[in-house]
């Protein structure tokens, strides 16, 4: 298996939304973003699948070398070789990667967020970074572009947040700022509980009104030459608002389910995004 058919795989195994956005690109970008997703990956599994903190520490700083060893030319595991190829063509700085590393290790000590400065740190290296880096892939000829990517990556990792609030929470995990849970009266323990009265809703409402306006903030951003290059980012932010929309209309029952849409269903979100541009 090579390094491309190894990220390929990867990639296609996640189901993610991510993985809907890029299909239609060219060739040489597609294989260039589809490498960047699975290092998201490879990074995010190290968080999610060890149990022990040094463990999860250790690999996270091998990680570290080995994004080091790609730029040096002697990358030994396939995600990285795949990388290797691409860094330097679609001008993906090191300081990048080693940020989504930063993001990932924040999720083995700090499962609580006292505020959302606090929050917004987390998600803008595990999520904005990713926007940044996707954008120089898809490319663009306006730096407000740029803007757009970093706005867009907070909105999904917003998102991501809000729907998995129950699924984070069965893991010791508690992504919304504590100061607004205090502020609608909503305790971690109804969040551990899955106690969903009326006060967790309308604190839902308010994390959703949130995410919606980096959307907003983030098509505002985004200049009209570059809209069609970046269309992978709009394929996925239709994917990533149509299960916003699917939420509230189920009530926001995060704390028991995990709204998610059928590949079916993505597909054609992708398709119709992609051909309206």
């Amino acid at each position: 298996m090579t390094p491309d058919q190894y990220c390929q795989q990867k990639a296609s195994q996640s189901g993610s939304s991510f993985y809907y956005s890029f299909l239609f690109l060219p060739p040489a970008r597609r294989r260039a973003i589809t490498a960047l997703y699975a290092f998201c990956r490879e990074v995010d599994d190290v968080v999610d699948e060890c149990t022990d903190v040094d463990i999860a520490r250790t690999k996270l700083a091998w990680w570290r070398t080995e994004v080091a060893a790609l730029y040096a030319g002697t990358a030994r595991h396939p995600v990285a070789q795949a990388l290797a190829n691409v860094v330097t063509p679609f001008n993906l700085p090191q300081t990048r990667l080693l940020e989504i590393i930063d993001g990932m290790e924040m999720d083995l000590t700090q499962h609580r967020y006292a505020d959302f400065a606090a929050l917004k740190l987390y998600c803008y290296r595990v999520a904005s970074v990713v926007g940044l880096l996707s954008a120089e892939i898809f490319g663009y000829a306006d730096p407000r572009t740029l803007v757009y990517a970093e706005n867009l990556g907070m909105a999904f990792q917003l998102t991501n947040i809000i729907r998995d609030v129950g699924e984070d929470a069965r893991r010791d995990r508690v992504y919304l700022p504590l100061d607004e849970l205090a502020r609608f009266n909503v305790s971690v323990a109804d969040i551990m509980h899955a106690r969903a009265g009326d006060n967790f809703r309308q604190m839902m409402e308010f994390q959703t009104e949130r995410a919606l306006g980096y959307y907003r903030d983030a098509f505002a951003a985004l200049p009209a030459g570059d809209r069609k290059m970046q269309r992978p980012g709009l394929v996925m932010a239709a994917i990533y608002q149509t299960v916003l929309a699917e939420i509230r209309a189920d009530g926001m029952q995060v704390l028991t389910q995990r709204t998610s849409l059928t590949p079916l269903r993505k597909l054609w979100i992708a398709w119709r995004t992609w051909v309206k541009g």
